[in-house]
């Protein structure tokens, strides 16, 4: 079965599904921010065939999340590191983290929590408006296309809320 790709997507969602979409990549990155590096952690960890994870790990490489960098050279060995941008999609993480957290567990209580490291209290991410840093409301959102040349608007996404 072929993949609808999204890549070209006028939509950020659609183009950032496109990217993780798939349900080890999200796991994969989580686990990098928890510290693995090496791709024999990952899979012990994971549990995920070797070719899954090479091609996951490839793909966030290619798509500058990760980069890979030796560590030993005989025999051969590498370490895959978040880069600016896997650093920065923390956010998407911790907003799914914190959907999780309040609506997947009955008695409202996941297992694992985060903590901040200096204090030791418990931390529930918001995902805010940089720009107000107020939480975000969808009764108050809406989506406008941005102004370019002559260029059509794409059937798939229209103006107005969403």
């Amino acid at each position: 079965m072929r993949r609808t790709r999204f890549d070209r997507w006028p939509c950020p969602i659609a183009r950032a599904t496109d990217l993780i979409g798939d349900w080890w990549t999200p796991i994969i990155l989580r686990n990098a921010f928890a510290g693995q590096k090496r791709f024999d952690e990952f899979q012990e960890s994971l549990g995920v065939s070797r070719a899954i994870l090479t091609n996951r790990l490839n793909r966030l490489v290619k798509e500058g999340l990760m980069e890979k960098v030796a560590y030993s050279e005989r025999p051969a060995r590498y370490e895959y590191r978040l880069t600016e941008k896997g650093l920065d999609f923390w956010q998407v993480l911790a907003a799914m983290w914190r959907w999780g957290e309040d609506w997947l567990w009955k008695d409202g209580r996941a297992p694992v929590k985060l903590i901040d490291r200096e204090t030791g209290a418990d931390i529930h991410p918001e995902v805010i408006d940089s720009n107000t840093g107020k939480k975000l409301d969808i009764r108050q959102t809406s989506v406008a296309l941005r102004k370019r040349g002559k260029k059509s608007a794409s059937p798939t996404m229209k103006e107005g809320h969403l």
